[in-house]
């Protein structure tokens, strides 16, 4: 057993590069980024004419246009793009990098160094294949790396961004001075947001308690309720407890979180007013006592709660008293009372342990549940957690913030399974994972 859980480990690596490798594409290719905005802001903005965007496109330079995509990340193909976020390939510093263009005929270009104030002169080869860079008297540029734009490749970029436009003029060379830095996923960072400019992972750390807390509450009260409810509907199958429950709980399951939230904000917060309609606490939290604090943080808490529950109460329950009963009816347990077990000993030490295997399955999925929160719930009351920060990432379609999300819930979600697989073998032993 110890070297399965060896291996499931070891292979976690690998498939979480997998999965960013997948949504990092999908996340390149799809339309409508911040790259494809700012074009459209440039040539005339969103359903144009024909005459606008000519105009726009006639006075909008090559220049522009890479700079656009250097600002945005797009000016490298997808699998370096990926290699420099995984931090196999050192990544220019936005910070440290400024580009110019030669004029017209000449094969030197002035270049001030960014956050100094020197500057570098840059020569072109006769070839056009690399760039010289000659220094002021005093400046270092060990760190400092140029590289050269041709007409041809600026000419390409135009028609990638710029359709239906004629580039009027063909550019001229450009060099870009810059510095980079091995700074990715392997050296333990996620970049910065494309716009807050925070720390992904700072951004990540403070949005996290909000949702643990949520994820917490949920788990104790959804297995400290479910799990003897669960017994107590198996073993009185089909009384008025039993058919009274399972109405109330399959009702419950019918609604979607979301749609209950829309409800109690509705009536609750909106028509009646008895409890607040937004936010984790209240705009004066920080000036109230303690058990004002705690109130607050109560009445804050009861609708988004109801929501994170009504789901997962009602398949944690159905999903107990199914499996005990199918385990009541088994013949080891009719055999165990005819050697002169107790009914209540029966189905608590020998029916119960195996009707909790398919619950401990499905255990370390709720680890993913607990830290990433839900995400149209904390939309819908505004709650700063984990999940309304999944929703504003791809609405913003901020690409270092949603491959920051995706590798926290994809860690979260393979842990879940090899903590799933290590509660089957405790509670089966029967399960040798040989």
């Amino acid at each position: 057993m110890k070297a399965y859980f060896i291996r499931r480990l070891l292979l976690i690596p690998f498939t979480l590069i997998g999965i960013t490798a997948l949504v990092f594409t999908i996340v390149v290719l799809a339309p409508g980024g911040p790259m494809e905005r700012s074009m459209s802001r440039l040539l005339g903005g969103e359903g144009s004419g024909k005459r606008s965007r000519a105009e726009a496109g006639a006075t909008l330079t090559a220049a522009v246009v890479l700079e656009q995509e250097e600002k945005f990340g797009r000016d490298k193909a997808g699998p370096t793009a990926y290699a420099e976020w995984l931090g196999l390939l050192p990544a220019d510093l936005p910070e440290a990098k400024i580009g110019a263009e030669f004029r017209p005929g000449e094969k030197t270009v002035e270049i001030a160094l960014p956050g100094t104030e020197t500057s570098v002169v840059v020569e072109r080869k006769d070839d056009g294949s690399a760039a010289w860079i000659h220094p002021q008297d005093g400046v270092d540029l060990n760190l400092w790396k140029v590289r050269l734009r041709t007409p041809d490749e600026q000419a390409a970029r135009w028609a990638k961004w710029v359709k239906g436009v004629d580039l009027k003029k063909k550019p001229d060379y450009r060099a870009v001075v810059y510095q980079s830095a091995y700074n990715g996923l392997f050296q333990g960072s996620l970049g910065n947001s494309e716009k807050y400019q925070d720390p992904v992972w700072s951004m990540i750390a403070s949005k996290m308690p909000v949702s643990l807390y949520f994820g917490i509450v949920t788990l104790l009260i959804t297995y400290g309720v479910c799990v003897p409810l669960g017994i107590v509907k198996a073993v009185r199958h089909r009384t008025w407890l039993d058919n009274t429950s399972s109405v109330a709980i399959l009702v419950g399951y019918s609604v979607p979180g979301y749609a209950l939230a829309s409800i109690l904000l509705l009536f609750f917060g909106a028509k009646w007013g008895l409890l607040p309609i937004r936010g984790f606490t209240g705009d004066n939290f920080d000036s109230l006592s303690l058990a004002g604090k705690i109130k607050d943080l109560a009445a804050h808490t009861v609708m988004p709660l109801a929501c994170y529950l009504i789901g997962a109460f009602a398949m944690t329950t159905m999903l107990v008293k199914n499996n005990l009963m199918d385990n009541l009816a088994a013949d080891y347990v009719r055999t165990a009372m005819a050697k002169g077990v107790s009914y209540p000993s029966a189905v608590l030490r020998h029916a119960f342990r195996n009707s909790l295997i398919p619950l401990a399955s499905t255990f370390g999925d709720i680890i993913l549940v607990l830290v990433t929160g839900n995400i149209l719930v904390e939309k819908i009351f505004d709650i700063d957690g984990f999940g309304l920060l999944q929703f504003s990432s791809i609405v913003e379609y901020d690409r270092p913030v949603i491959m920051g999300v995706v590798v926290v819930s994809s860690l979260l979600m393979l842990l879940g399974n090899v903590i799933s697989d290590f509660c089957v073998a405790l509670v089966d032993p029967k399960v040798s994972y040989k």
